[in-house]
């Protein structure tokens, strides 16, 4: 939405290209299986075709309208619960990982998640229809006219990107917390557990294919008939099927151009560019037109929309006929059904690009981002080009064409305004290049959710792409031979409601997941007393730490020696104490020794395994840092210091033990084990969180969190678990 949106490639932010992945034989051989069997059917019987399309569609509109409605309401709520409770704080990787990107950064790629060739497909026809055929107002009425902009940034708005937020916290745990591959099926795991790997698993990826394909295809569709008519427009190319089907066919050309040579940066290049033409036009029609009451209309659409909002979720029109040439019912079928399964289907898409960019950020951040940052940029464009459109709505053929023809609306528009020759050529040259990226972006997507899962996030293999590029064509034009876009949005409001149990699916698993991290967050509240305190005198406990303890632990920065020395002659002996005296008592514990892979201190990993449980471990890891300017006085000249930071299974919280006795760190390792043990009688009702997550050997590293300490103040995975999730960035 707002090209759904059709966001940079999730798959292709870094500069080089990853090792390519194995097909996956059954989810790829499954949904070419349907997506061509469709494709047949609606190119050998059209008239069939057309009948069970629209036939389906009606009933779905006339049986499940209230369920999409209620669908949409519970996501919103439950994201929010999510963002806004406890487990907001939760990160998208380990414990210690910092956004790969500033907050300015990842906000314009979040802001230009929101812009696409669709949103300038809508951006008029959806408020030209909403005023002359309101759903529940009088044609042509002021009241239509308030609404005629909210209810369409209503349908590209918080509600979509709730979905959006929902599947991508779904990504980013799993993937980045968790290290399970970056894939649908590893949302369901605390579901389905190992099953995930099966038939489970392969159903699972097969629909959320599917309703990719579909999306995908209600964006090219879009983008083919809007080019078409602005090259009409510019110089007078008919608008036919042949040119259509010309535009297609370059759009299958740019993937296979972009998979053999590889310009996947060039083409990325370009729609970043875009997002500035695109902005460009929108100032365009705000400051050559009439920009005071644009901005006032701006002012009164922000109030109504937030207003109306919890009303307008759960409107389902039982009260409302609206007209007879336009029913209630049909316009919620073809508005806000189509545009909730339009979401749906994106989902999984648009997700990969959301977490991958969001990686380090807290769940609150990501939320709060995700719906707003996108989302202000699609309440100013329709704001500002619908209201620019509904001014004339005194020439009764310009609003009647916007909705009888949508794909004229934009280019109309911009002959209203000076500079049309100009204005037009850019929309052109923005249109045809949000085409081409969505195409591109596409087929590399299908080719990677057909392919084998990994923590390295492979690519599929380049003819995969082709393939896909050329059955995504195929699609949107067997759709478009039918009835046109029409067509496609009816087949998206079909395949909609089977995807939508995937939602709740997700919902479920991380319902679950997050309760388990409420849980591990109680256990160490519950487990503080012990750490805080260790002996008791007269009855009192006494603090661990003497005072003085404490005071020199605060005034010191230890160098690289003194670490070593700490590592070596009092954590290792401390953690392989614990170790033996556990492994005595019958646990399986691995407890290994080695050594930083840049500047050599050593570390020390205790794991204690369980049987269908989550593992303890207990990692002692030396981790640089810059020397704070405020030390400048503690007679210390060196840039660097090192603190010796406890890793549990999910990364670090900043605990230094650095300085500490060895019976403190045995303390130290025992309320750790008593916190973990306690996390786990709490979570034996529901299992773990994702079933088994591993945990391996203590030198491998992630590179994404893994920084040069001389220039910045991250911490690194600290061996937690091998993960390669995010490729390098230029």
């Amino acid at each position: 939405m707002a090209e759904a949106p059709p966001a940079p490639s999730p798959l292709k932010e870094g500069g080089a290209r990853p090792a390519h992945s194995r097909v996956n034989r059954p989810v790829f051989i499954g949904t070419s299986a349907i997506i061509i069997a469709f494709v047949l059917f609606a190119a050998i019987w059209p008239d069939a075709a057309e009948t069970a399309i629209f036939g389906s569609m009606g009933w779905i509109a006339t049986n499940f309208g209230w369920y999409y409605v209620t669908t949409a309401t519970i996501v919103v709520v439950f994201v929010l619960m999510v963002a806004f409770s406890r487990v907001g704080r939760t990160r998208m990787g380990p414990d210690h990982s910092i956004p790969k990107y500033n907050l300015f950064t990842w906000a314009a790629m979040l802001f230009a998640a929101g812009i696409g060739v669709d949103l300038m497909f809508f951006g008029i026809s959806g408020p030209a229809t909403n005023l002359l055929t309101p759903p529940d107002a009088p044609a042509g009425s002021d009241e239509a006219a308030r609404m005629a902009t909210i209810w369409t940034i209503f349908h590209y708005g918080i509600p979509g990107w709730a979905m959006y937020a929902l599947m991508g916290m779904a990504f980013g745990l799993f993937a980045y917390r968790y290290h399970l591959p970056l894939s649908i099926r590893s949302a369901l795991a605390p579901i389905f557990g190992r099953r995930i790997h099966g038939a489970v698993g392969h159903a699972a990826e097969i629909g959320a294919t599917i309703g990719t394909i579909f999306g995908i295809s209600v964006s090219l569709g879009i983008g083919v008939v809007f080019l078409n008519f602005g090259l009409t427009a510019l110089f007078g190319i008919p608008s036919s099927i042949g040119v259509q089907v010309a535009l297609m066919g370059l759009a299958v050309l740019i993937t296979i151009i972009s998979t053999v040579s590889g310009v996947d940066k060039g083409i990325r290049r370009l729609s970043e560019l875009n997002v500035l033409l695109a902005i460009l036009l929108m100032l365009w029609v705000l400051f050559s037109g009439q920009t005071h009451q644009l901005l006032n209309a701006l002012v009164q659409n922000i109030g109504d929309f937030f207003s109306r909002f919890p009303g307008m979720m759960m409107n389902t029109f039982a009260y409302t006929d609206g007209t007879a040439e336009y029913p209630s019912d049909q316009w919620m079928a073809d508005w806000t059904l189509f545009f909730w399964a339009w979401w749906i289907a994106w989902a999984p898409f648009v997700s990969l690009f959301l977490a991958r960019i969001s990686r380090g950020r807290t769940l609150r951040q990501f939320v709060v981002g995700v719906l707003l940052i996108p989302f202000s940029f699609i309440l100013l464009w329709v704001s500002i080009f619908g209201n620019a459109a509904l001014s004339f709505a005194a020439d009764g053929d310009f609003l009647d064409l916007a909705v009888n023809q949508p794909e004229s609306g934009f280019f109309n528009l911009l002959e209203h305004y000076p500079g049309a020759v100009f204005t037009v050529s850019l929309a052109v040259i923005t249109g045809l290049f949000f085409y081409v990226t969505s195409a591109d972006s596409g087929s590399l997507v299908m080719a990677n959710m057909t392919s084998k899962a990994s923590t390295t996030d492979s690519d599929g293999p380049p003819w995969l792409r082709i393939v896909w590029a050329v059955i995504t064509g195929a699609l949107t034009l067997a759709m478009l031979f039918i009835d046109g876009v029409y067509t496609l949005q009816a087949a998206t409001v079909v395949v909609g409601l089977p995807l939508s149990i995937l939602v709740y699916l997700v919902m479920f698993s991380l319902w679950k997941v997050l309760r388990t991290e409420q849980m591990d967050l109680d256990a160490r509240t519950a487990a503080l007393p012990g750490m805080l305190t260790s002996r008791v005198r007269g009855g009192e406990a006494q603090d661990r730490f003497p005072w003085r303890q404490r005071l020199q632990r605060r005034m010191s920065y230890a160098d690289e020696t003194r670490a070593r020395a700490f590592v070596q002659q009092v954590a290792t002996p401390a953690v392989e104490e614990v170790a033996s005296e556990l492994r005595s008592l019958g646990a399986d514990v691995a407890c290994q020794r080695g050594a930083h892979p840049d500047h050599g201190v050593p570390f020390i990993d205790l794991v204690v395994s369980f049987p269908d449980a989550e593992d303890f471990k207990y990692q002692a890891y030396p981790v640089a840092y810059s020397v704070p300017s405020f030390a400048a006085n503690l007679s210390t000249v060196r840039d660097v210091y090192y603190r010796i930071e406890i890793f549990s299974r999910t990364g670090s919280r900043g605990r230094d033990i650095m300085g500490y006795t060895k019976d403190q760190v045995i303390s130290d390792v025992l309320d750790a084990y008593d916190a973990h043990i306690m996390y786990l009688t709490m979570s034996d009702e529901i299992g773990t969180a994702t079933g088994t997550i591993p945990v391996t050997a203590p030198d491998t590293w992630d590179d994404a969190d893994h920084v040069d300490p001389e220039t910045t103040d991250a911490r690194p995975d600290g061996g937690l678990v091998q993960d390669q999730t995010e490729e390098s960035h230029d």
